[in-house]
């Protein structure tokens, strides 16, 4: 069995000292019901790492990187989920700068100085609000539901209510979705609230929507206020729902207009994509449109 080193137990030592220090800061904002979860959980897995010899290059590289992810969750706390987001570009970029690392180092000094070029290139993506690609998206979804088109109005007309979350992906993160909803109608200025409930993620906030264009088959809605805990990751701007009848019942289509909040957009752009198509079914849920 290899001898753990004495760096491995210093390593140890400072992983232990600054997971005490943001227990304390958790505790001290009056936060210790999450502590456990956020703080000590993590800091744990990063010391038994330290604590585990390296048997490979790439098995060191993936325990620091790991331990770094996890002390990174210990700082950000409510903002974890954004590391568990991130974590696949970290794991790949840290063992790409490896392999091309290992696989150029007898051939010259200069080619392992330059690998980092690209690498910084495209993570500079964000840093200034002018160097983003696409920041303004959309999704769209459908469904066909089994009522006559004057149903489906009715049924928008009554306005959303919570549901439990079908999809797996905002389960398994546990991504927030409206607690507590506040509003009816289809008329221009009929507002819609959707407010969202404090978690482990941080407070609440609400999102608040007003019809500003309505015809007999296609509803405009315009966001006033955003003020939730998704606007970290994500700005909504405005959805519209249409229907139009098909030969089984209605179909009906939900656009959600929305700025990324997350870079680079080769990564994030697919990931958010695909959260906010399942954001967009949750939505379709909440109207009873199932």
């Amino acid at each position: 069995m290899e001898r753990i080193r004495s760096a491995n137990i210093v390593l140890t030592g400072i992983v232990i000292a600054f997971g005490v220090t943001f227990f304390s800061l958790t505790v001290h904002a009056g936060k210790a019901d999450s502590a456990l979860l956020f703080v000590v959980l993590p800091t744990a897995l990063a010391a038994a790492l330290t604590l585990t010899p390296g048997r490979s290059t790439h098995g060191t590289v993936f325990r620091l990187t790991t331990v770094g992810l996890l002390l990174a969750a210990v700082a950000l706390h409510e903002g974890a989920i954004c590391v568990v987001l991130a974590a696949p570009l970290v794991y790949g970029i840290a063992h790409g700068v490896t392999a091309l690392c290992r696989m150029f180092q007898n051939r010259g000094k200069i080619i392992p100085v330059l690998l980092p070029i690209p690498l910084l290139l495209a993570g500079v993506e964000g840093v200034n609000p002018e160097w983003r690609v696409d920041p303004d998206q959309s999704v769209q979804v459908s469904r066909v539901v089994a009522a006559a088109p004057a149903d489906v109005a009715a049924r928008l007309a009554a306005g959303p209510q919570p549901v439990a979350t079908r999809s797996l992906p905002l389960r398994l993160l546990g991504v927030p979705t409206p607690g507590h909803v506040h509003g009816t109608g289809l008329t221009i200025g009929d507002r819609w609230m959707f407010g969202y409930h404090g978690s482990s993620h941080g407070p609440g906030g609400q999102i608040v929507t007003e019809v500003r264009a309505a015809t007999d088959h296609e509803i405009t809605f315009a966001v006033i206020e955003d003020t939730s805990i998704t606007g970290r990751w994500v700005r909504m701007r405005d959805a519209t729902i249409s229907w139009q009848p098909t030969g089984t019942g209605t179909e009906v289509t939900l656009r959600i207009d929305y700025r990324r909040g997350l870079d680079p957009s080769w990564y994030f752009g697919p990931l958010q994509d695909g959260f906010l198509h399942a954001g967009a079914d949750h939505f379709l849920d909440m109207l009873a449109l199932r």
